[in-house]
C-alpha cells in the first residue's frame, strides 16, 4: 500500500481537481474522507515585550495544543519517515521526520513503518519537527485508517508535521468544497497594542 500512495502522490493535484466533477467528488468522500476532523495549527510565534510588533493579526500557541495530546494517549507511535516528502523526493526539508499516531488503534500499524515511543520521545519528535520548520496538523483521518489498517478508526489520531511544498492537502483549493471543509484553522488569539503597552 506504502508503494501505491508513494507512486500515485505526485498526481494528487490533478486528482484533486476530479473530486470536482459530478459523483466522482462524493464517491472520493465517502471513499477517503468521510467523518474527517482536521485541525492545522501555524507555526509557533513569539513577540518580545518592548519591541515593535511588524504586522497585527491572529497567533496561536500550537505546540502547546498539540502537546496537550501527548500524554493523554495510551499509545503514541511514530512513523520512520514522511510518506508526502518521501513520494516527491523532497530537497528542503528532512523526510525522517514523520506523523505521529496516538490511540489504541496503532497497535495495527505495520511495524516495519515505524516504532511505538514513550511519551518524552513524542514530544521530543515534535520539538524536531519545529525546529525543521514544519507546520503540525491534527485530526482524524480515514485515509490513515485505510493505508496503515488501523483499527478501530476512531481510536486513531494523527498528527501530521507538514512541509510547504509537498503536504497533501497541498491539494485543498482543488478538492471539492465537501472534501476541503474537513480541514479548518484553528482559531488564533487576536494580540492588541492598546496605550498600556
Amino acid at each position: 500500500m506504502v508503494e501505491i500512495i508513494k507512486r500515485a502522490f505526485p498526481t494528487r493535484l490533478w486528482l484533486a481537481t476530479l473530486t470536482r466533477a459530478p459523483g466522482i467528488g462524493r464517491l472520493v468522500d465517502y471513499s477517503l474522507f468521510w467523518d474527517d476532523d482536521i485541525i492545522y495549527l501555524p507555526q509557533d510565534n513569539v513577540i518580545q515585550v518592548n519591541e515593535p510588533i511588524d504586522r497585527q493579526g491572529d497567533t496561536v500557541l500550537p505546540s502547546a495544543v498539540v502537546e496537550h495530546f501527548i500524554p493523554e494517549a495510551n499509545q503514541r507511535w511514530i512513523m520512520n519517515f514522511c510518506l508526502c516528502r518521501e513520494a516527491v523526493h523532497c530537497a528542503d526539508y528532512p523526510r525522517e521526520l514523520g506523523c505521529i499516531f496516538l490511540g489504541e488503534a496503532v497497535l495495527k500499524i505495520n511495524p516495519e513503518l515505524g516504532r511505538l515511543v514513550s511519551e518524552d520521545e513524542a514530544l521530543a519528535h515534535l520539538a524536531r519537527c519545529r525546529e525543521a520548520g514544519l507546520v503540525h496538523m491534527i485530526g482524524r483521518k480515514k485515509l490513515d485508517r485505510i493505508w496503515l489498517g488501523a483499527t478501530p478508526g476512531q481510536k486513531l489520531m494523527t498528527i501530521c508535521n507538514c512541509c510547504p511544498c509537498c503536504c497533501l492537502w497541498k491539494a485543498l483549493p482543488r478538492l471539492d468544497n465537501m472534501i476541503s471543509q474537513k480541514v479548518t484553522r484553528m482559531p488564533g488569539v487576536t494580540v492588541a497594542v492598546n496605550n498600556n503597552c
